[in-house]
């Protein structure tokens, strides 16, 4: 295995556990029952949260840039 191929199984673990570690903001009951979503609501994310979605995006972006990376080389 090159490097590319060692980091992208890290940043790919690490995104996912990012992604799972977030907080829904929708319960499972709505989802099912035709609820109306409030998926728009404006409601500013505080705290731990805004943390982790701005590390999400922030590994979401080098995920890429190493696939493209490891796509080149």
């Amino acid at each position: 295995m090159r490097l590319q191929d060692v980091l992208l199984l890290i940043f790919s673990l690490f995104l996912i556990t990012l992604v799972v570690l977030q907080s829904s903001k929708d319960s499972i009951d709505s989802a099912f029952s035709g609820e109306k979503s409030e998926l728009f609501n404006n409601q500013k994310e505080r705290g731990f949260d805004l943390m982790i979605r701005r590390v999400t995006t922030a590994t979401s972006v080098a995920f890429v840039l190493l696939s493209v990376w490891a796509m080149a080389s």
